[in-house]
C-alpha cells in the first residue's frame, strides 16, 4: 500500500516542542500526517497496536519520562514489524556520548533541536524528503549528524 503522504511520528515530552514541529510541518509544502506523543511509553504503545499506522519517519526526543528516547530506539529496533522506519533523534543534547550510543544502536540521522522556527521548517524538510534507503546504505558518523 502506497500513501501519497508521509506519515511522521514526534515522540517528546516538551508540550511547546511538538507544538512548534507540527506548526512547521503545517506550513511546509509537504503532503504529511504528523502524530505526536508526550513519552515513549505512549509511543510505544501506538506503534505495538495491530490497528496501527506506522511512520515513514519517527523523531525522538532522548530525554522523556517513563521510558526515554534510546529505550524506544532499543525496543523498535529488536522488532522486524519495525525495520522500515526511519529514526531520527531529535533532542537539545548533542553531547558526544549521545549521538555514538545513538548511532551504534541504530538510528538514521541525529538532528539538534534548532533555536528558530525557520531553520526547524528547513531541517524537517530536509529530513522528510531524504531518500532514506539510499541514505543508510552509506551511514557512517560524518553524515549521522545533521548539521544547521
Amino acid at each position: 500500500m502506497t500513501a501519497d503522504y508521509i506519515t511522521i511520528c514526534l515522540a517528546d515530552d516538551d508540550e511547546d516542542d511538538r507544538l512548534f514541529f507540527t506548526d512547521a510541518f503545517d506550513e511546509l509544502r509537504i503532503n504529511t500526517r504528523v502524530k505526536t506523543f508526550k513519552d515513549g511509553v505512549e509511543l510505544m504503545n501506538y506503534l505495538n497496536h495491530a490497528d496501527s499506522i506506522l511512520p515513514n519517519v519517527l523523531f525522538l526526543d532522548l530525554n522523556m519520562p517513563k521510558k526515554n528516547g534510546v529505550e524506544c530506539l532499543l525496543e523498535i529496533k529488536k522488532n522486524v514489524k519495525f525495520n522500515d522506519i526511519a529514526i531520527a533523534i531529535y533532542s537539545t543534547s548533542s553531547t558526544e556520548e549521545h549521538i555514538e550510543e545513538t548511532f551504534v544502536n541504530g538510528a538514521n540521522i541525529y538532528i539538534k533541536k534548532p533555536n528558530d522556527f525557520e531553520n526547524l521548517k528547513k531541517i524537517l524538510s530536509e529530513v522528510v524528503t531524504i531518500n532514506w534507503q539510499y541514505h543508510t546504505s552509506g551511514l557512517n558518523k560524518d553524515n549521522f549528524l545533521m548539521r544547521m
